[in-house]
């Protein structure tokens, strides 16, 4: 008997994308193993990432179309449910106009799936109603990277030049836990003898292996990288040359942060002046050095502003868009890079083009055969978008998404969603949000198609088909492409991804992320492709472009080559403690379950290590309390409460609660999160809420 081939691919969870081989069994099932010539993770796989293939099972997966009948989901042909959403969509439509349908997509979507939703909104369904959970991820780095820079990746470089700098500092993200693989590198930065600093409010296992912690009141993360940038200026530490030479608005930026001097500072994070000093130095001394952030910062109703003022440090001592030295934004979804470059956002077309800029407009309105009028303008944000359905927004396609638990303020999302007259949920599993729908369409996972993905670093990546699914399983593109049809629109939806993919380059041909010189063929061969890699001429003899790693390093993608200084100050969170809620929520994940846990929670071994929700509180605000180890406990915001064991720890600030928001239910964390918006990114402000904790007598 011939061995079973092995497909090397990649995992379908964090945007690490870790390389990994899936190998059929003969008595059925897939085995995953170690696929050492990926260089982000070379072969070293999470628990997440090892045990992906059970989630493939068919008792864990959805096997068939369910529509609702007499209030229960039942299972149903494809033909009959397609029909039915067909006929619902188009309904909805005619009583109340285009953007009464809405389209919700999600970071873990391939290229293609995302690349093809925002087509099919546009063309097919004629609405501006358009937005992705990756809105809640890292749209605040995004928009401020971008205006720094000119252009958004996640890492201006490849992972492997974090242990050759000199200091990196880490903002608001435990990748210990969210991203295990990743360690290695920040374990090798101090084995070279670089230095690590750590901004979190708790003492995370990624905060243990820090030189230096800093533990800021949350949502103060604005206030320390100013005061930072203070002291950098008092002491000297600025580069003039370069800030003369390559960057604008540093009189403004300058000032503003000259206001926050190191005391006030310590006044409003709790950290202290000397540790200010010290940090300071450790990120001044070596030649080269970085700073990188995560959700931290981002989600809050500031995070724009906040990640401007990280920003403005590395631009203040010369550490962007040099050898070793930059910042960078953790991208945390699989694809939450490139779902967020080819159209699912509200403003945004294909190639990180922009929705309401008529150049891109005419150029992807030729590349799919349409008048650029008839596309529509930008749309609602995320949470404006669930906010709005039932009222303005009567009709939902859902798709690789779970709002029930993940959005701000869940519970009111939860009652907007039953509110719909019409809801349809394309998943791979029965999540909350799907238990609600009116049809629910079982697709395939990571493993049972091809398409492409692009990790944090910028690297387009081929995830290869290694195992048929099973038989009333169909793709997203498949959805689609019938949907299409049975709405009028017989052509530009194919079912094969190196199509849609050939079409996505050549609409993202370019753009600021441009895709037109990548090809599969490329993918497979080279171990993924760094963008931008424009196509080469197709006269006068041009040379394959490699691909961009590192951006950067001869000038920022503004008009006139110069990064931007940010002018900002630091404000208050939205919500401040109170006499009624005296304490500051904080929300993160742990490390055996992902987001909303829809297909985590499905795993019994990552459900032994984390079986569910608890509450951390500091020893003495539990003595206050009078909670002990294991108690169930009740964290009460203005939107709701939440109810789970405690876990008490020394690793919080005795101010603050932490909650992780995998679950539903009476232990759900985002029911209590507040949806107050960054008013450039539209970021709620997950990061922090003022709370109070009851204990059940």
């Amino acid at each position: 008997m011939e061995p079973i081939a092995s497909t090397p691919t990649h995992c379908p969870y964090c945007a690490l994308q870790c390389g990994m081989n899936l190998t059929p069994l003969a008595e059925g099932g897939v085995e995953v193993s170690e696929r050492v010539d990926f260089p982000v993770n070379q072969g070293a796989l999470c628990g997440k990432g090892r045990t992906a293939a059970e989630v493939l099972a068919p008792g864990a997966r959805l096997t068939a179309p369910l529509v609702r009948k007499d209030g229960r989901l039942v299972e149903a042909s494809w033909a009959e449910a397609l029909d039915l959403v067909a006929e619902r969509l188009r309904s909805v439509k005619g009583r109340y106009g285009a953007d009464a349908l809405g389209v919700f997509g999600g970071g873990g979507l391939t290229n293609e799936k995302a690349y093809a939703l925002g087509k099919f909104a546009r063309v097919v369904l004629g609405t501006s109603q358009i937005d992705y959970n990756g809105r809640f991820c890292m749209s605040s780095a995004a928009a401020a990277g971008t205006k720094a820079f000119g252009l958004d990746r996640g890492l201006p470089f490849p992972l492997e030049d974090i242990p050759r700098t000199g200091c990196v500092i880490l903002v608001g993200s435990n990748l210990a836990e969210t991203m295990p693989p990743s360690l290695r590198f920040f374990r090798e930065l101090r084995e070279n003898g670089g230095k690590l600093i750590v901004v979190d409010p708790r003492r995370t296992r990624t905060a243990e292996q820090a030189d230096l912690h800093l533990a800021p009141r949350p949502g103060t993360d604005l206030a320390l990288a100013l005061g930072l940038l203070h002291l950098v200026v008092a002491e000297g530490r600025t580069d003039e040359a370069y800030i003369r030479e390559r960057t604008s608005g540093w009189t403004e930026a300058r000032a503003a942060a000259m206001a926050h001097w190191p005391e006030h500072v310590e006044r409003i994070t709790g950290v202290s002046v000397p540790q200010l000093r010290e940090a300071v130095r450790l990120f001044c001394e070596p030649e080269a050095a970085m700073v990188l952030t995560a959700r931290g910062p981002e989600q809050q109703s500031k995070g724009t502003d906040t990640v401007g003022a990280w920003i403005n440090l590395c631009l203040a001592t010369g550490r962007a868009g040099r050898p070793l030295s930059g910042y960078g934004c953790l991208t945390g979804q699989g694809n939450g890079q490139g779902g967020r470059e080819h159209g699912q956002k509200a403003d945004q077309l294909p190639g990180y083009r922009k929705l309401d800029d008529p150049a891109a407009r005419r150029h992807v309105a030729e590349v799919w055969g349409v008048d650029p009028d008839s596309l529509p303008g930008p749309g609602r944000s995320a949470y404006e978008l669930l906010d709005a359905l039932g009222t303005d927004v009567r009709a939902l396609l859902l798709m690789g998404s779970n709002p029930v638990v993940s959005a701000p303020r869940a519970a009111h999302i939860e009652e907007r969603i039953k509110s719909l007259d019409f809801l349809a949920v394309c998943d791979v599993v029965l999540s909350e949000a799907a238990e609600l729908a009116d049809v629910v369409l079982p697709v395939t996972q990571w493993a049972e198609e091809t398409g492409t993905t692009t990790n944090l670093e910028g690297r387009v990546l081929l995830r290869r088909q290694a195992i048929t699914p099973p038989a009333d399983v169909r793709t997203d593109l498949y959805v689609l492409h019938e949907l299409a049809a049975r709405l009028g629109v017989e052509k530009g939806f194919p079912t094969d991804p190196e199509e849609i993919f050939t079409e996505l380059r050549r609409a993202s041909a370019g753009g600021p992320a441009d895709y037109s010189g990548i090809t599969y063929g490329r993918l497979a061969a080279e171990n993924g492709v760094f963008w931008p890699c424009p196509e080469p001429a197709e006269t006068g003899g041009g040379v394959i472009h490699p691909g961009t790693p590192r951006l950067f390093l001869e000038r920022f993608a503004h008009a006139d080559g110069r990064a931007r200084f940010a002018a900002v100050t630091h404000r208050p969170t939205a919500e401040e403690p109170d006499s009624e809620y005296p304490l500051l929520l904080t929300t993160g994940r742990v490390v055996a379950q992902y987001q909303s846990g829809a297909q985590t929670r499905r795993v019994a071994e990552l459900n032994a290590a984390a079986p569910g929700p608890f509450v951390e509180l500091h020893p003495r605000l539990a003595a206050r309390l009078g909670a002990a180890e294991g108690d169930p406990v009740t964290v009460v915001s203005r939107r709701g409460r939440a109810t789970a064991p405690a876990r008490i720890t020394s690793a919080i600030r005795p101010d603050t609660v932490f909650m992780p928001f995998h679950w539903p239910g009476e232990g759900r964390a985002n029911t209590l999160t507040n949806p107050a918006l960054d008013p450039t990114s539209r970021m709620p402000e997950f990061k922090s809420c003022a709370v109070r904790v009851e204990v059940l007598g």
